[in-house]
Parts: structure tokens; C-alpha cells; sequence
């Protein structure tokens, strides 16, 4: 990278690698992904194609007793082998942080502590050519000093002002000290530069304060902020000394590259509607009240996005900009469609001459907890080109596939990359709309859903409705997948490219001696497998956990061996087999014991129905299976078809009860008494086939779904109106 506009816009990747303090507690994004531990991940991202890595040098972890004491064992094994691959490190120092326990934001000699850490660090790597000593300052400063939400928790405009001036002299003083050693060291400066929309003349002025303030990081390091500057009272009226911004403008740092950070959550709304919006959104600035949303949640226009904010950037700065930031935490399809337009939006604006340099994939191994800023450690786990849950080696997801593309000069070719995202449709809206209303229509090659008066088959047409993927819902009378000239037929009208087959015979007991059991359950899903793999569409089926007899004590993974009991596995396990000898792209889920918010014949929503008619619940106890929530189900098998996983996937929810256990849950859940459920034997119930003792459900590819606890959590929260009417029937 040098001080020219490329050629080829260029990809760079980094890791999430925020160590934030949250009163005395670190919470360390490198440890939560495991990047910290493999090596070989530089391997993984160098193998996309790019260019640059924001590599996460953390004072925190690297020096957090001073540059004297510095553990440099785990960068130097690190810069080596990114040396040997070919990839130019961006040298992050604090990110989100606050430095080591010593020292804070609002502490005066933070910016030579940091400063003194820096020229270590430049004197260690003299060959780093591009540093990031201060990520996102003005964010930082915000959640910082004004929030409250880390440390050191100001909550003012005072503490905000101090947080930020001490970040800026602490990027001006490390970038000193690096070109002491490294004269030709560029600083890739990164902030969100998010922008606010009023929704009446009356909160402009709010609207505006926080439109100047977002540059407030950048505009300082170049200088800009003299006694012209539109902050420059607010500035002094909150601690800020004339002499340190007039030093500031004497002797700017500004960027090399400015570094353009958004997200969807950074366009931000200002209503003073407050009858609009619920209770919890109401705030205001002392002089008035309003609520502060996602712009994309109620305005009918669409956000700006990348292209607006590189735009204004590059407007108002003058200097060459990246997108040194693109992570979405969404569905897989979203992440790839928020990326590929990221790229695209990029590119356009090379096109009009801008001198943008490259996108950045930011959370390649996934990010923790941040649906509560950081602030607590539950392992809540967003994957991003990579998921690391559960697996002895990082899975690549559709979105490392998108970004190799990317990287090697290719065209992505994605079906779903043809859609709209979320935040292009009139589904983004939570809230009365204001202004006319702009949506994009879902487009793109379908998905074909088989099984159209089923549980599973609704559910999939009622997710992808959600997820913006185009699909079409067939009956048997659409696509009989038993008779080949109908499979030819249907796919050859929707040109799809995949099939969910949800359709099948399911009565376990009935299957014994009933001959269509094997016509639908095995000969049907042949038909449709080998003509799906003529014609190159990815096909979805399903399989169940009484493939399994019950003969292992812990729950079955992938490659257990199969020894169904009773006629219904039997069919299952021959499908199995045939359907990955002639197609073996095919993606077969192993699933159990459905339940969900959208039918009525499931196992706990009638348990549950009749615990409320104070009728006693039969159910097994000498069955141990891992019950399945329909909605997790769906998302996470329409996650590995996007991804391109392929083979035998067991998916259901983590836990194993027995069938009594399950309803007491349920009943417990939602304050009905316990003891309704009456524990029996299997065969006392009327059960005619065999089945298993113990069939409960684990994986070894990946822990792709919740656990039973947090299906349960979802279904009563997800289903709470839906609940209610079939109760009230039953009852």
C-alpha cells in the first residue's frame, strides 16, 4: 500500500479483537473466537486473496505492565508468518479499550504511556508500515464518556470530551514515536462515521450536532478544529483546553488512509413522536424528549449505507478511504448480500475517481456478546467467515466463499446475492413509517419447498419470507417426487437452485406395515436427488434420530453407526444411503421432536393445552431424545445450504430429556403445575414400532443450534399470540 490509488481494489480482513473493560472485568474478543490460539487462521485469510490485515498488536495484551515487560512471543510467531505469506500487517493497538489496569481514558498520561508502548513496537517490527494505534476513537468515547456502558463509565459530555481529546493525543504521540523509527509508517485511521436524520424541523438542531460530531476524531488529527470549527464551544465549555486544540491545529497527525466504518445500526432516527414508540425508547437532552432508533426501522427511505459515507468522506477530507470495517450479524445470506454491497458501493466510487483502497472483512472468526455491547460474557456468537463453535478447526461459511471471490478477482455468483437485504425491504420496518416508503422487490432464482400442508414445509415459507429468499411452497399435485416425469417437470418450470424436501411419510407406529412408507421416505427422495444432481441444484433432506437403537449412552453424532429399530428408521437410514451415493452434495439433517409456534398437533403445545384444562399428560419416561424447535431448525439449515455444507448434519436442539422431562419443562415455563405429567412407559402409550432408549442428538461438525432451554425461552416468547388461540381451542 502506498500513497497511490491502486490499481485493483484491494480486500483486507481482521479479526474481532476488542479487549474493552467493564468495571474491573477485561472481556478479550481474540480469546472468545479462539483466534488467540490458532496460528493457522493467518493461513485461512491469506488464502482469500487479501492484501492487508488489521493485526490486533493489543497493549492490553501484549505490555499491560509497560513495553519493559512486554510478552512478545504470541506477535512475533504471528508477524513471521504473515511475512512468509505475503500479507502487510495494519498494527491495531487498543481497540475499544481503556489500556492496561494502570492507567484510563480520562487519565492525563495515557497518551504517553500509549506513545511509549507504540515506539516499542515499531522498534520490535521496524517492517509494520500502517498503524490503527486508536481504533475508533469517537465510538470509544461515546460508550466510553457519555454512555456509561465501559469503562471508565463518564456519563457526560465533560467525560466524553476528555475520553476523546486523550485517544487523539495518545494516536498523535504513537504515531510520533513510530516514524522515530519508521519514517514512512502510515496511520489508517477508523471511526463509524454513522449519520443522524431528524424527523421534524423541531430536533434538526440535535440532528446536526451529532452529524458534526461524528467527524470530530478525524477532524482533529487533521487539524480542523480551530476556533471556526461548529464544536469549538462545545469543545471548551466541556473541558477541553484552547491550548491543546490550537496544538492540535499547529501540528495535525491526519490519516493516510481514512479508515470509514457503518453499520446498519449507526444511521440513527430522532423522533419527537413518543406516543409512537414504546416506553423503554423514550429519552431526550434535557431540553427535549424524543426516541433515538434505527433510521432503517422507520424511515421509509433507505439509509445511505457505504457509498454515502465514503462519499462525504472523501469530499470532506480529501485523502485516500477504505471501508475498514464490513460485519453484519444476521442470517448467512444477509452477511454475504451487506458484504457483496459494501464491495460494490466501493467500487462505484473508484469508478467516479474517488481514491478508495479497500474493503476490509471485519469478524472473519465470528464476535461474542455484542448484543450487549460487551458489557457481559454469555456466549452469544455471531459467526463471520469462519464459525468456530464446536468445531476442531474454524467451518468456512458462505461468506469466506463470497470474500474469496472477491479476493481473486472473480465474480460472485451466489443465487442469494441477487436479493435485496433486510434493510432494503418493507420488513425493516418496526414502526409507523415516516416518508414515502422505498423497497426493494425480492428477487432471484427460488428455493423449491416440498411438503406444502406440512409443519416443516410452512415453516421454511414463512422463514424465507423473512430472509428475503424467493422460493415456491409445492403439494404433491405441484411435484409428486415419486414419479420422475413430475420431478423433470417442476424443475425444469421453477429453475431453482436448491430443493427442501420436508415432504415424507411420518407415522411411526402406522410405518410397520404400511407400504407407503417406503414409496415417499425412500423411492421419492431418490427420484428427486439424482434429478437434482443432473442438473447441478442443491438438495436439502431429512432424516431422523431413530436411525440410532438406543445402545449408546451419550448422544449420537454423524458418524455413529446406524441400527434402526423399527420400519420408519429403516427407511430412513436406505434414504441415507442411496440419496449420498447419487447425490452427494446433497445436505441430509438429522433431526427429532418437533415443536414450534405454528401448529397445533405438537407434542408440547397440546401437553400443554391440556395442563391448562388441569388434565393430566401422559408422556414417556424411558425415552431420551433431543427435542427440536421448528424455527431453529429451519435457520440453521438454510444457514449450511447457503454456506455449501453438504453431507449428514445432526440438527436439533442440545439437551436430552425423556418426553415426561419435556413436558414438566414446558410446564414449568409457563407456571402450570408439574405434576400433571404423568411418567410411563413407551408401550404403555400405545406405541406399536420400536424405538430406541436413548437417540438423543450431538454434533461433531459444528454447534450450529441452541440449547433445549433457549428453544423453549424462544417458543413461549415467539408464540405468545400464536399460543394462546390453539390453548384456547383446546381448551
Amino acid at each position: 500500500m502506498d500513497r497511490r490509488s491502486n490499481d485493483r481494489l484491494e480486500l483486507w480482513a481482521g479479526p474481532e479483537c476488542t479487549v474493552n473493560r467493564v468495571g474491573d472485568r477485561y472481556l478479550d474478543q481474540l480469546r472468545a473466537s479462539g483466534f488467540e490460539r490458532r496460528l493457522d487462521d493467518l493461513d485461512r485469510l491469506a488464502g482469500l486473496g487479501i492484501t492487508r490485515m488489521r493485526f490486533p498488536l493489543i497493549w492490553e495484551r501484549t505490555a499491560p505492565d509497560g513495553p519493559a515487560s512486554a510478552d512478545w512471543s504470541w506477535s512475533d510467531v504471528r508477524i513471521a508468518r504473515l511475512r512468509e505469506l505475503g500479507v502487510r500487517p495494519i498494527a491495531g493497538l487498543v481497540h475499544h479499550g481503556s489500556g492496561p489496569p494502570h492507567t484510563s481514558l480520562l487519565d492525563p498520561r495515557f497518551p504517553q504511556l500509549l506513545a511509549e508502548y507504540a515506539g516499542a513496537v515499531a522498534a520490535r517490527y521496524p517492517d509494520i508500515d500502517a498503524y490503527t494505534p486508536v481504533n475508533e476513537p469517537l465510538t470509544t468515547a461515546r460508550f466510553s464518556g457519555l454512555y456509561g456502558v465501559w469503562f471508565p463509565h463518564g456519563r457526560s459530555d465533560r467525560a466524553f470530551v476528555r475520553c476523546l481529546l486523550t485517544e487523539i493525543q495518545a494516536t498523535v504521540l504513537s504515531m510520533r514515536a513510530i516514524r522515530r523509527v519508521n519514517p514512512s509508517a502510515m496511520l489508517v485511521q477508523t471511526d463509524d462515521l454513522g449519520y443522524t436524520t431528524a424527523a421534524s424541523p423541531t430536533l434538526q438542531y440535535q440532528a446536526d450536532f451529532e452529524n458534526q460530531r461524528r467527524w470530530l476524531g478525524h477532524d482533529l488529527l487533521c487539524g480542523r478544529v480551530g476556533r471556526d470549527h461548529p464544536l469549538w464551544d462545545y469543545l471548551l465549555q466541556n473541558g477541553a483546553g484552547e491550548a491543546e486544540l490550537l496544538a492540535l491545529v499547529e501540528q495535525p497527525c491526519p490519516p493516510d488512509i481514512v479508515g470509514v466504518n457503518a453499520y446498519i445500526t449507526s444511521e440513527r432516527f430522532l423522533d419527537e413522536r413518543l406516543a409512537l414508540y414504546p416506553e423503554h425508547l423514550r429519552g431526550g437532552n434535557g431540553r427535549h424528549r424524543y426516541v433515538d432508533v434505527e433510521t432503517a426501522r422507520v424511515h421509509g427511505a433507505h439509509i445511505g449505507g457505504f457509498a454515502a459515507r465514503l462519499r462525504e468522506t472523501s469530499e470532506r477530507y480529501g485523502l485516500p478511504v477504505a471501508i475498514t470495517e464490513v460485519h453484519l450479524g444476521c442470517t448467512r445470506e444477509e452477511q454475504m448480500r451487506w458484504l457483496h454491497q459494501a464491495w460494490q458501493a466501493a467500487q462505484q466510487l473508484r469508478d467516479e475517481g474517488r481514491d478508495v483502497r479497500a474493503v476490509t472483512l471485519w469478524a472473519a472468526f465470528g464476535s461474542c456478546d455484542w448484543d450487549s455491547l460487551v458489557t457481559r460474557e454469555q456466549g452469544h456468537y455471531e459467526p463471520g467467515l469462519w464459525d468456530v463453535r464446536g468445531n476442531a478447526q474454524p467451518r468456512p461459511t458462505g461468506l469466506a466463499r463470497l470474500a474469496h471471490a472477491l479476493g481473486h478477482g472473480l465474480r460472485p455468483t451466489h443465487p442469494v446475492l441477487e436479493g435485496p437485504g433486510w434493510w432494503q425491504r418493507e420488513l425493516r420496518l418496526e414502526y409507523p413509517r415516516h416518508g414515502d416508503l422505498e423497497s426493494l422487490a425480492v428477487v432471484g432464482q427460488p428455493l423449491l419447498i416440498t411438503g406444502a400442508t406440512g409443519t416443516l414445509g410452512r415453516a421454511y415459507a414463512r422463514l424465507c419470507d423473512i430472509r428475503g429468499l424467493p422460493y415456491k411452497l409445492l403439494t404433491r399435485q405441484d411435484m409428486d417426487i415419486a414419479d420422475p416425469a413430475s420431478v423433470r417437470a417442476a424443475l425444469d418450470r421453477w429453475q431453482p437452485w436448491a430443493v427442501v424436501n420436508t415432504a415424507g411419510y411420518v407415522r411411526v407406529d402406522d410405518a410397520e406395515d404400511d407400504p407407503r412408507c417406503w414409496r415417499e421416505n425412500v423411492q421419492g427422495p431418490e427420484v428427486l436427488a439424482r434429478a437434482c444432481a443432473e442438473r447441478g441444484v442443491r438438495l436439502v433432506t431429512f432424516s431422523t434420530d431413530l436411525v440410532f437403537d438406543g445402545a449408546k449412552a451419550a448422544p449420537y453424532v454423524e458418524s455413529d453407526e446406524t441400527r434402526p429399530l423399527g420400519a420408519y428408521g429403516r427407511t430412513k437410514r436406505e434414504a441415507e444411503q442411496r440419496l449420498l451415493s447419487v447425490a452427494p452434495d446433497t445436505l441430509m439433517v438429522r433431526t427429532a421432536a418437533f415443536f414450534g409456534p405454528w401448529d397445533r398437533h405438537n407434542f408440547v403445545t397440546l401437553a400443554l393445552a391440556a395442563m391448562r384444562r388441569g388434565e393430566p399428560w401422559p408422556a414417556a419416561n424411558d425415552q431420551w431424545v433431543s427435542p427440536t424447535y421448528v424455527p431453529h431448525l429451519v435457520r440453521a439449515s438454510l444457514d449450511l445450504l447457503v454456506d455449501g455444507e453438504r453431507g449428514v448434519w445432526h440438527l436439533a436442539n442440545r439437551g436430552a430429556v425423556s418426553w415426561a422431562e419435556l413436558a414438566q419443562m414446558a410446564a414449568e415455563a409457563t407456571g402450570l403445575d408439574r405434576r400433571l405429567v404423568q411418567g410411563r412407559p413407551g408401550r404403555d402409550l400405545g406405541q406399536v414400532a420400536p424405538r430406541p432408549r436413548y437417540s438423543a442428538l450431538d454434533s461433531e461438525r459444528g454447534i450450529v443450534m441452541p440449547t433445549l432451554q433457549e428453544g423453549l425461552e424462544h417458543y413461549l416468547r415467539e408464540c405468545e399470540v400464536v399460543l394462546d388461540e390453539p390453548l384456547r381451542q383446546a381448551a
